[in-house]
């Protein structure tokens, strides 16, 4: 076996402690360093495991060969380009950047600097999405819901890089084809960006997708649907649970249609419609996502090889979470002679206004 391979952990807020908890239980990885611009935030992480803790991530805080990157969005470029140009393998929390111009900078520095970058889209590794992987999907429409109650933690950016970035990458994942359309609607209510969206999605091989995104739901949902052409997948990310229903296989519709020589379909009103499919429970494993995503990130790096979730897969995912912002902002509220596009971006500006205001009367 192996040594362990020598890893930093870059940001020491909510995913950096997640981050740092996986790496340390890790036996394939040893942590050698936590960085935070806070640095009494990097030394309470960093010190109980007996990992060294700083502000940077120089050399003299140890040698490092791969690194996580766990700073909030705008800083990934800054963030990761020294790092690239020291050789260091980089996952990188999703989304890789908060532009497609940044993402596609930190693609290219890896493919010149021969260096790793692995996106954080930790959802790939969901049980549930792997058990539907196993199935080798054609998905002729997609659907999704990604719901909760606000965290006030991403006030700073909309719902589609916060939340709906998610679905975006399975989806291109799953259907692996161009994007030739997209049509999107959204509001925002309590932050300046994007509270709630929905996006209509298609693809140039006719395939079509419904994502919808909100965090100002009262509950947790975290959805997938998959129609295909001879099965439908349902899954519940949250719960981790999910079925196939498949055509039997063993039974032509068509042809039994033929042998009671019928010429109309409803004559068959009097079969069990439950017959003719098979309903069975995707088997899905107790895997923890992010220790997967761990997993396959050092794995890439000792072999060598593109991991799972790859800086271009990120660079798509940020193309088209671009594109459906630019939609959503394109969108005429008030029809054709209406003069409020796109977002209600006023709300915030007035809700601020009416609370320094005096009481009515």
């Amino acid at each position: 076996m192996s040594a362990p391979l020598p890893v930093a952990v870059v940001g020491a807020g909510h995913m950096g402690r997640h981050h740092v908890r996986t790496l340390a239980a890790l036996p394939t990885a040893r942590l050698v360093a936590v960085v935070d611009t806070n640095i009494e935030r990097a030394r309470a992480l960093a010190e109980p495991l007996g990992a060294r803790f700083g502000d940077r991530l120089t050399p003299a805080l140890g040698d490092v060969a791969a690194a996580i990157v766990a700073v909030p969005t705008v800083h990934h470029l800054a963030v990761s380009r020294p790092l690239i140009e020291r050789g260091i393998h980089l996952l990188i929390e999703k989304p890789l950047a908060p532009s497609a111009a940044e993402a596609a900078e930190i693609a290219t520095l890896a493919r010149r600097h021969n260096v790793i970058v692995a996106v954080g889209h930790t959802e790939r590794f969901n049980p549930a999405v792997r058990a539907a992987d196993r199935l080798g999907l054609r998905p002729k429409f997609v659907e999704t819901h990604r719901i909760s109650p606000f965290t006030f933690r991403s006030a700073d950016i909309g719902v589609v890089f916060d939340l709906m970035i998610h679905d975006i990458d399975i989806l291109l994942h799953l259907v692996a084809d161009e994007v030739v359309d997209v049509d999107a609607v959204g509001v925002n209510v309590l932050a300046r960006c994007e509270d709630i969206a929905n996006a209509r999605v298609r693809f140039r091989g006719g395939a079509v997708a419904n994502l919808t995104a909100s965090r100002l739901a009262l509950k947790t949902e975290r959805k997938l649907r998959v129609f295909c052409e001879h099965a439908y997948v349902s899954l519940d990310y949250q719960k981790k649970v999910g079925i196939a229903i498949t055509l039997d296989r063993n039974l032509d519709v068509l042809k039994l249609a033929r042998e009671r020589d019928i010429e109309d379909l409803s004559q068959m009103a009097g079969l069990d419609f439950g017959q003719l499919v098979h309903v069975e429970p995707l088997q899905i494993d107790d895997q923890d996502p992010l220790r997967a995503e761990h997993t396959a990130f050092l794995d890439s790096v000792c072999r060598g090889t593109r991991p799972p979730v790859s800086a271009e897969d990120g660079v798509a995912a940020v193309e088209l979470a671009e594109r459906i912002v630019a939609s959503l902002a394109a969108h005429r509220w008030d029809g054709a002679a209406g003069d409020r596009v796109g977002l209600q971006a006023d709300i915030f500006g007035q809700a601020m206004q009416r609370v320094g205001e005096p009481p009515a009367g």
